[in-house]
């Protein structure tokens, strides 16, 4: 009985302890600098361009990400194909190595001359552009959005659609009408979680759109400008936007979750 209480104490102490340390880190953000220079580097020219850059380019990504999220999970989960474990793997590589090594491939894959000329001719142009923004938040965003669709289609009977089927439906319209509805929660959850990964995109925005000044500088650009610069009452703003985002994300996130 005395180690069942010790393990428990271990059990609730870890966690209270780590969740401590986390809130005094991001306390941190606030308490450095004074309100006033908050509010300034708030109003700033450049903090403005930052935040309608990333607002605009986020929302864009996320559009895009769930057009190709959506049926992607869906076909993983209620789909069985040659290679599905393969495709399903390469989905989510994106997941597991460094963001600059994923820009650094759609660098070398948009960079080429052949794929520019090409795309060129439609008015697309990734490298060192805001469209290569989009680009770059689109491929950090998509795997999360698909783990989750497609977690979320697991959890939902076959049986439903089967019966939507056999009382004449074709397979676009149970998808449409029995699947969508019965998976918003799900849908809700990776739209806002693929909303949070791209404002936060660093490393790829990086490697392929650039940090240009006023220019392709969404807010991690301009955290790392900055930091770069010892402007840190900017740097520190554009983390406190970026926190407040990722927190509202995850809230919203948890609570979409337990409704599934």
């Amino acid at each position: 009985m005395q180690r069942l209480n010790w393990f428990r104490i271990v059990l609730i102490g870890l966690p209270l302890i780590l969740t401590g340390v986390l809130l005094a880190a991001i306390f941190s953000l606030v308490l450095v600098p004074s309100l006033a220079e908050i509010w300034d580097s708030l109003l700033s020219e450049e903090m403005l361009f930052s935040l309608k850059l990333t607002i605009w380019t986020s929302l864009l990504s996320t559009g895009l990400v769930f057009l190709v999220a959506v049926p992607t999970g869906y076909s993983l989960a209620r789909i069985d194909f040659f290679g599905k474990s393969i495709v399903k793997a390469i989905i989510d590589l994106p997941i597991a190595f460094p963001e600059l090594v994923l820009g650094l491939c759609l660098l070398l894959l948009f960079g080429n001359p052949a794929i520019q000329k090409m795309l060129g001719g439609l008015g697309l142009d990734f490298v060192f552009t805001k469209q290569g923004i989009v680009l770059a938040q689109f491929f950090t965003a998509l795997p999360y959005a698909v783990r989750i669709i497609k977690s979320t289609f697991d959890y939902i009977n076959p049986r439903l659609e089967f019966v939507s089927r056999s009382l004449g439906y074709s397979m676009f319209e149970t998808f449409l009408r029995v699947s969508l509805p019965l998976a918003k929660s799900g849908l809700l959850a990776a739209t806002i979680i693929a909303f949070a990964r791209s404002i936060g995109t660093f490393g790829t925005v990086l490697i392929l759109a650039g940090g240009s000044y006023m220019q392709t500088e969404i807010l991690p650009i301009t955290l790392y400008l900055n930091i770069s610069y010892g402007n840190m009452p900017m740097a520190i703003t554009s983390g406190i936007i970026l926190v407040i985002v990722s927190f509202i994300a995850i809230l919203i996130f948890e609570k979409s979750e337990a409704n599934l």
